[in-house]
């Protein structure tokens, strides 16, 4: 893959998960989300950890990884989606695998199979 490709698709991955660990949280929840990026395994997460009453909350909100030369987006528990964010950015769908569903679901989407 071409460095400036990959180097783009680095900081659009990083902003757009940075912005959207920076969304506030109902106030039923006392919840908090923090980035996790390995640059150096492409693996970039926003985890999520908090309380609701007695309940202790804390998982993965969005996993996406750069494989090859392709965005591999493995969760996505937000609202209005990650993808859409990507596609937004500028990054073709083609280039966008939806790890999140099966093989057989993705030759379904617009989206790259793998």
């Amino acid at each position: 893959m071409d460095p400036d490709t990959l180097n783009h698709w680095r900081r659009t991955i990083k902003r757009i998960l940075t912005d959207l660990a920076a969304v506030p949280f109902p106030e039923v929840v006392t919840m908090s989300a923090k980035t996790v990026f390995d640059e150096a395994a492409d693996v970039y997460l926003v985890v999520v950890v908090g309380w609701q009453d007695v309940r202790r909350l804390h998982g993965c909100l969005v996993h996406v990884e750069i494989k090859g030369d392709k965005i591999w987006v493995q969760q996505d528990g937000t609202e209005d989606g990650v993808v859409a964010d990507l596609l937004a950015a500028g990054i073709p769908k083609d280039c966008i695998v939806l790890g999140f569903k099966s093989p057989q679901s993705r030759a379904l989407t617009q989206f790259a199979v793998a």
